[in-house]
């Protein structure tokens, strides 16, 4: 049987892709977030797509979903929010994650900050030009995050001064690439990415 891949109609979201894992059956569900809708960001961004297939190779069912044209973090969680909502009511037997990438890894870890229950959050190219992240210095959710080592919007040296302030658990893998958007270390990036989730939904860390 093909795995089920749809476009649900969510109350308050703007276009959606649903899609099961493949191989196997669910363990988890995941909502995975794009860049910024005001420069060119979609569900269909090349590191959220690899996000989202790393995730549903280790057994997440993802739902992705296109921010409204707003622009900001506080309009990106109340749409976030409503995907994970009905996607925790289409799951209610699976724990639950959120994934984000450059604007998207603010939303999801704003969200995974505030809604309780979240497995993890993932973040990827998260962006230091917007100033510190006050929920990550005491959220005790756990925490993901892959950064390349040539992230224009989050130089190393500023990111890792960022991180040190953030509450445990959490956890930093540098992507060897060559910008934001991890070229020339998307392979790298989704293997990383991969290893979040372990067979049966059990989580791996490493140390960083």
């Amino acid at each position: 049987m093909a795995r089920l891949i749809q476009s649900p109609v969510i109350p308050g979201v703007v276009d959606t892709l649903l899609e099961e894992p493949d191989p196997g059956p669910a363990r988890l569900a995941a909502v995975v977030c794009h860049p910024h809708p005001l420069h060119g960001g979609t569900m269909h961004n090349k590191v959220v797509h690899r996000m989202a297939r790393a995730l549903r190779h280790k057994g997440a069912v993802v739902l992705r979903f296109n921010f409204r044209k707003v622009g900001e973090v506080e309009a990106g969680v109340e749409d976030a929010r409503a995907a994970l909502a009905w996607l925790r009511e289409r799951y209610p037997d699976l724990p639950w994650a959120l994934a984000g990438f450059s604007f998207g890894a603010r939303v999801a870890t704003t969200l995974a900050c505030e809604e309780p229950g979240a497995q993890f959050v993932m973040a990827a190219g998260f962006p230091t030009r917007w100033g510190p992240p006050a929920h990550l210095e005491t959220c005790a959710v756990r925490k993901i995050f892959l950064q390349s080592t040539h992230d224009q919007y989050g130089p190393r040296a500023e990111f890792e001064q960022m991180y040190g302030g953030f509450a445990e658990p959490k956890q930093l893998r540098w992507i060897e690439s060559a910008d934001h958007f991890f070229a020339s270390g998307l392979d790298k990036f989704e293997a990383a990415a991969g290893e979040v989730i372990e067979p049966a939904g059990e989580s791996r860390y490493k140390p960083c």
